[in-house]
Formats: C-alpha cells, sequence, structure tokens
C-alpha cells in the first residue's frame, strides 16, 4: 500500500514538524504509512529581502500574502507528488471540517495543504491554484499551520495500520451513526466512591452495545441535538 502524501506549504515549517515527530502522526511516518513535507513560500521570492507579503489594495490593517512567491510554492509542492494533488486552502470562509470530510480526505492519495497568515492570500491565488477551502470552525486562527496540523492528524487516524486497534477510528465520535461517542471507563471498578455501571463489567457483549448505543444517542441529544434533526428514527430510543 502506497502512502498518503500531504505537502503543507507553509512561512513556518517548524510548527507543522511538531506534529510529524510524535503520536500517532509520528507513528504512520515511521511505518511509511504517512509521509509529510512542507514547502516555504519565502525560497521563491525574488527581492533582496525575500518579500511574502505587502499591503492590501483598497487600504485596511494588516498584509496580504503576495500570489508569485505563494503559487511558486504551491507548484513546488504539488510537483513533489507522484499524482495530482489537491490543494486545500485552510481558511476562514472555507466548508467545515467534520468527520465525513475527514473520510472523505482520507481517501485521496495526495493532499497540499495551504497554510494562510496575515490577513490572508491573494485571492488570485485561490481562483487558480485552490480547488477547496476548509475551517475548523467559526474563529480565526493566528495562521493556517495550526489547522492544518488538524487535518493531518485526523486523517493519519483513518489510514489503515496505523492506530493500534483497528476499531479505534471507527468508534470515535461521529464515525458511528454520526454521534458523539459513548462513556469510557477503566480500572479501578470503583472511583471515589463512584462505581463503573453493572452492564460493563457483566460480559453480556449485546447488552453492552445497546448501553453504549443508549449512552451515544442521549449524550448526543443533550449536547449536540444538530446532529440529530437530520437523522432517521433507526432505533426504539429515537422515538422517546
Amino acid at each position: 500500500m502506497s502512502a498518503t502524501t500531504i505537502s503543507v506549504v507553509t512561512l513556518f515549517p517548524e510548527l507543522v514538524a511538531a506534529v510529524t515527530r510524535s503520536g500517532v502522526t509520528g507513528r504512520a511516518i515511521d511505518r511509511k504509512l504517512l509521509a509529510v513535507s512542507c514547502t516555504n513560500p519565502r525560497d521563491f521570492a525574488t527581492d533582496r529581502h525575500n518579500s511574502v507579503d505587502d499591503r492590501p489594495f483598497g487600504g485596511g490593517p494588516g498584509m496580504v500574502m503576495m500570489a508569485a512567491p505563494l503559487e511558486s510554492a504551491i507548484d513546488s509542492a504539488s510537483a513533489a507528488h507522484a499524482g495530482k494533488p489537491v490543494v486545500v486552502y485552510m481558511s476562514p470562509q472555507g466548508e467545515q471540517l467534520t468527520h465525513s470530510l475527514v473520510m472523505e480526505l482520507a481517501r485521496l492519495p495526495d493532499l497540499v495543504l495551504v497554510a494562510g497568515r496575515y490577513e490572508g492570500i491573494d485571492e488570485r491565488v485561490v481562483q487558480r491554484k485552490v480547488d477547496r477551502e476548509i475551517s475548523l470552525g467559526d474563529y480565526v486562527l493566528s495562521g493556517g499551520e495550526l489547522a492544518a496540523m488538524v487535518v493531518i492528524d485526523a486523517v493519519a487516524r483513518q489510514i489503515p495500520g496505523v492506530l493500534g486497534h483497528e476499531e479505534s477510528a471507527v468508534a470515535d465520535s461521529f464515525a458511528t451513526d454520526g454521534m458523539l461517542d459513548h462513556p469510557h471507563y477503566t480500572r479501578p471498578a470503583v472511583y471515589d466512591g463512584v462505581a463503573v455501571p453493572d452492564v460493563l463489567r457483566s460480559g453480556d457483549h449485546q447488552a453492552i452495545a445497546e448501553w453504549r448505543q443508549g449512552q451515544a444517542l442521549q449524550r448526543t441529544r443533550q449536547r449536540r441535538p444538530d446532529l440529530l434533526a437530520d437523522r432517521p428514527a433507526r432505533h426504539k430510543e429515537d422515538k422517546g
């Protein structure tokens, strides 16, 4: 199986290195199931100051990443892939990252993630080079590196052979019926006077599965009822 290849176009490759050196992503890289590289637009600057940003036309605060060095960096990162990568700009204006979108990205063998900075990037680069824009949510970060790292970690979890238990990703929140995850317990059986639910110690796998399903539904109903709004009533608990 060939590795999933992700390139990050960033002015701060040292930030991205934090997600590639340890944890799930580091394991994926060590097992050669994932390859992550960085391309710096500053390497493609053409003036003696290595400029990558300039003042916005029309006035206003901040700076905007310039088209030429950024586009050259995207082209260079794309050319390093065996296939034609999908170019994703991490942007507050993009579609929100969800589990279904993570699964979609995980099926792609080649990705280029563009991490913007300052007030954003020249819109002409978005129009010419970007296939889609993705946002983590309705807030603004100082740069797209953290958002790109979230995508890398979420995608890495979906690559077969990365997690210690193959069912771990399947049992995550949002992965099963689009609901939140059920509660989890471990030893000791009684902690500070609070006991683990009896059903989890019963050995009855069907009862445990039903309890977990019910708990997931209850938790989703309490915390994220929006996830159930368009969900058909497939379980008897749905009708309650």
